[in-house]
């Protein structure tokens, strides 16, 4: 059971320096994977017991054994040739083009998704959210040279992570999130997003999360915009929770989103990760009341914006404890806020920009025009 407005991550945790050194290591042939493994495991703990000191309602490993959200799966999925494996840097993407063959549809998990789950489980006692990047994001690393079209490979990499939901489901995961921080640069392309999301979903009865940002490459967006692009598509997929980013753009898009007809948790994003400016609690706390103006706080879950990856550790320590501080301080004010919530139906949140004002001033300058237009991956 959890409260109210819990709060979570989104997935990515902090990557200290060391550990970037040492993955990087690896890609250069200087460590053993064993030994890379044992580093993992203990970042992971390290990760898991920041979020506990803080007061997260909703945990995840920090992905931390991953070195970026697409070359970690894509290694792993049988038919996938990745001909250098050799970086110059761990998060840098494979130089080289990945080329795919025919994916093993229907076949057993390949990936260890499992694995790193049932680790996780083993060093906390608070409920995990568990993420992958979903089949689109993955698809636009690679060439296709075996199907006929590119949403063809969509769907069939879809197959591959639903075997990989299973197996997470089974070792006992109950929160699940699809990734998909490609999406907002093929806004074209939503339809066999979700077609395809719908096939990873398919018989794995979990409460299941799906992340769409603007790109958070080494702390900057890939694009801007408005959610709208996901609609009415995304009313057909077959999740329970929507994770998106308001900290850094402004609760502007809430509105729409209800109309449009989204009736489920919104996970609200309310930290800014592209900057290292902590929020105060106050800021925090006006950013979800100005989400309790448009959606019922049963249907609000309250998370950053994006992954910590990218943040030093403590100023991801800060941001998180401002965080759940300034929830803390609205479920106090709410009638319901002794009453806890089903893990499998609700969770996540957020609004707005801008430094630490008070909550009538943060109100006024939540709606400035966004950003310009900023393009790339």
């Amino acid at each position: 059971m959890i409260p109210v407005l819990p709060t979570t991550v989104v997935g990515s945790y902090s990557v200290p320096e060391w550990l970037e050194r040492l993955k990087t290591d690896y890609y250069r042939n200087r460590i053993s994977g064993g030994h890379l493994r044992e580093i993992h495991d203990m970042a992971i703990k390290a990760a898991l017991k920041d979020q506990e000191k803080v007061g997260i309602d909703i945990v995840s490993d920090g992905e931390l054994r991953r070195d970026n959200d697409i070359d970690y799966f894509l290694a792993r999925i049988p038919g996938v040739h990745i001909p250098v494996t050799v970086k110059s840097y761990y998060f840098d993407y494979y130089d080289n083009p990945l080329v795919a063959g025919s994916l093993p549809i229907g076949e057993s998990p390949a990936l260890g998704l499992a694995e790193d789950y049932e680790f996780t489980r083993q060093y906390t006692d608070r409920p995990i959210k568990f993420s992958f990047t979903g089949p689109f994001s993955l698809s636009r690393r690679i060439q296709n040279k075996a199907y006929a079209e590119s949403a063809d490979l969509v769907r069939a990499l879809a197959y591959v992570l639903n075997a990989e939901a299973r197996a997470l489901a089974q070792a006992g995961a109950e929160l699940l999130q699809i990734d998909e921080p490609l999406l907002a640069g093929y806004r074209d392309d939503v339809t066999v997003a979700v077609e395809a999301i719908n096939i990873v979903t398919k018989g794995v009865d979990v409460t299941w999360g799906l992340h769409v940002c603007y790109g958070n490459r080494y702390a900057r967006p890939s694009w801007e915009g408005h959610y709208d692009f996901l609609f009415p598509a995304v009313l057909d997929a077959n999740v329970d929770q929507l994770v998106l980013e308001f900290g850094r753009k402004g609760h502007e898009d809430l509105h729409m989103i209800a109309q449009l007809g989204w009736d489920r948790t919104l996970g609200l994003g309310v930290l800014d990760v592209k900057t290292e400016q902590i929020e105060s609690p106050e800021l925090v706390a006006a950013r979800i009341r100005a989400a309790l103006k448009t959606f019922p706080a049963e249907k609000l879950i309250i998370n950053p914006d994006c992954g910590l990856r990218h943040l030093p550790a403590h100023v991801a320590r800060a941001k998180l404890a401002a965080m759940v501080e300034g929830t803390l301080a609205v479920r106090r004010t709410l009638p319901s806020q002794s009453e806890p919530t089903q893990v499998g139906s609700n969770e996540e949140a957020g609004p707005d920009t801008g430094q630490a004002v008070e909550p009538d001033e943060h109100e006024r300058t939540a709606a400035s025009p966004e950003p310009t237009v900023q393009q790339g991956v």
